[in-house]
């Protein structure tokens, strides 16, 4: 029968959840002969044997449901993944570099936290079928050619928020049992032995792997590039970016930013925008990494917690002098209902009401006692995103976070101009706004005095119970970044994550874009549904009829014009956008469901 041809006539599969398939196999059909390397895949110009290579080599089309597994998938298998319940390993590795001083201290603290979290995660869900990943963290921001001085600056009052996000992704990554190398500095990054396939071959690498995923900051990026030449495009899939407020697509994509004349230091690396990994879910088109809130207590404080009576206090946020100017009129209506207190440092205080109690800088424990006696976090409306007001409401107490009318944004605040984004903040801090809410965030014009008196006012006379959403928790980002590691590919064509089930079509009309439509619904915005939804076909299925078409490079389609039944198709599948609104078309936007709590994971995304 083989000779005969008979395996021309295997059956395809259906072909759903794989929206290139189809593509790739007549693209095989013209093209199998222009590599040797597809030939020692088996590859004989048989549609069979395209189809074979597609779903097994690569992963662009479903797997045909009568082929066993492949030697290389068993021994993958075998390579299999135990979680680790102590810390020795990890500590040994990061005590070599004085740089890491202040994120092992961080570490420490929070190590019985960390270790009850894997084990409480691995009881919840079975962690044992994974497969071990070599992984490399490269922290570009402590290297000294990045000349930040951050590790220098970490136990004197300089910026912490990116450290703690390292040390949580580190000591994650490390308890789910991967393998992990960390690297500081340019000589390290040179070391490692990078495999450099032959730059002409269109066949995936063989052979043994130097890393497979890589956890990089901006800064590290640059210096991976510069150090690998042009074979870091090989390893461009691999790339994780940690990039706390997000990087848009538009300005992701390095021709579309240069003709919309997007002037910032920081873009233009053509990766798939859910690289980027954020600070938190504010931006659907890229993944939201996060951090874990700390909880500076442990038990034998929690036994005696009890016993701190709230005061009628109120602790405001800002440790600087010149975030308190102009703020008085404020702060005096606070002050009539309850105290106040500070904890900024330095000698400056002149911005800062007479009736102020100052505590200086405080320990992170001592922060937390004060803070489980206070009933009010002020926000003064800077610092922009911070994790404090997590902390004080996962302490018990309310958070007054100051409304931004009109929204801030690179438009018109300097402090996001050059920064890849054209997101607007709503207020002080808007995760909190949009996830949290009341009885614990009280969103507000802080130049409205009526509006402020009512909030103090209710504060004052209810007790709010402390709370801390699941994914700022330990297990909460174990979770997570166990599940992106296991299901988020880019090397290997679509594989369908989220599920394709968790899709909901929502109509944006014309000046709104899909995240606010999405959100508007309880849902969100998932950027990796947008390819199913680029063809007549797909739309038709939602009800939405294409009499002419277009295709357009832009970050506002698939979009259309309900009058004339016209369709416009994304061109570049890099400009998929859930930012941006159409000034006339409606956008179709694709939304998904999410766990509460774990904004980051669908509801059937385990």
């Amino acid at each position: 029968d083989l000779i005969n041809g008979a395996q021309e006539h295997c059956e395809l599969p259906p072909m759903d959840g794989f929206p290139h398939c189809e593509g790739k196999l007549k693209w095989m059909k013209d093209m199998w002969r222009s590599d040797p390397c597809y030939a020692t895949y088996g590859v004989d110009g048989s549609i069979c044997s395209f189809f074979i290579y597609l779903s097994e080599v690569e992963n662009w089309c479903p797997r045909l449901p009568w082929r066993s597994k492949t030697l290389n998938e068993e021994a993958d298998q075998k390579t299999v993944i135990h979680i680790r319940t102590d810390f020795n390993g990890l500590y040994q590795v990061m005590s070599k570099h004085e740089e890491f001083r202040w994120m092992m201290l961080r570490i420490k603290r929070m190590a019985n936290a960390w270790i009850e979290a894997i084990e409480s995660l691995a009881e919840k869900q079975d962690l044992e079928k994974r497969k071990r990943k070599k992984i490399l963290v490269h922290l570009g921001l402590l290297t000294k050619e990045s000349g930040f001085k951050i590790a220098e600056n970490a136990f004197s009052g300089g910026p912490l928020g990116e450290l703690v996000q390292w040390s949580d992704l580190i000591t994650t990554l490390y308890l789910l049992g991967h393998d992990i190398k960390i690297s500081a500095s340019l000589a390290e990054l040179k070391d490692l032995q990078w495999k450099v396939p032959g730059n002409r071959s269109g066949c995936p690498t063989q052979g043994d792997k130097v890393v497979e995923l890589i956890y990089i900051d901006i800064v590290g990026l640059a210096q991976f590039k510069k150090t690998l030449g042009p074979s870091w495009v090989h390893y461009q899939c691999m790339l994780r970016v940690l990039d706390s407020f997000g990087t848009e697509p538009q300005f992701n994509h390095a021709h579309y930013a240069q003709s919309k004349g997007h002037k910032t230091p920081w873009g233009k690396w053509n990766l798939n925008p859910q690289q980027f990994y954020t600070m938190f879910p504010h931006t659907p088109d890229n993944s939201f990494l996060g951090f874990v809130v700390e909880q500076h207590l442990n038990s034998s404080d929690i036994s005696h917690i009890d016993d701190i009576k709230r005061q009628n206090q109120s602790l405001v946020y800002g440790k600087v002098d010149n975030f308190w100017k102009n703020k008085k009129s404020y702060l005096d209506i606070i002050h009539t209902y309850m105290e106040v207190h500070g904890t900024v440092h330095g000698t400056s205080v002149s911005h800062m009401p007479s009736y102020v109690k100052n505590h200086g800088i405080l320990s992170g424990r001592d922060l937390q006692f004060l803070l489980r006696e206070t009933k009010l976090f002020v926000g003064l409306g800077f610092p922009y995103e911070g994790p404090a007001p997590l902390e004080a409401v996962a302490n018990g107490c309310a958070f007054l976070n100051p409304k931004f009318t009109p929204p801030k944004s690179s438009k018109n605040t300097e402090f996001f101009k050059g920064k890849p984004t054209l997101r607007e903040l709503t207020s002080q801090h808007p995760y909190a706004e949009v996830y949290i809410g009341k009885p614990h965030v009280w969103t507000v014009d802080i130049d409205d005095t009526d509006e402020v008196e009512k909030a103090v006012k209710a504060i004052v006379n209810q007790k709010i119970e402390p709370y801390l959403p699941y994914e700022f928790t330990c297990e909460g980002m174990l979770q997570r970044v166990n599940a992106f590691i296991e299901k988020q590919d880019f090397c290997h064509g679509q594989v369908m994550w989220p599920p394709l089930h968790a899709l909901q079509i929502k109509i944006a009309e014309p000046r709104k874009s899909c995240k606010q439509v999405c959100q508007e619904n309880q849902l969100i915005c998932e950027p990796s549904f947008f390819q199913h939804l680029n063809k007549v076909s797909d739309l038709q299925k939602f009800g939405v009829e294409c009499y002419t078409v277009e295709s357009a490079n832009d970050i506002v389609v698939p979009a259309y014009d309900d009058r004339r039944k016209h369709c416009i198709f994304q061109g570049d599948l890099l400009l998929h956008s859930c930012a941006g609104a159409h000034l006339n078309h409606k956008r179709i936007c694709p939304c998904r469901d999410y766990m509460k709590g774990q904004v980051a994971l669908c509801q059937g995304c385990l």
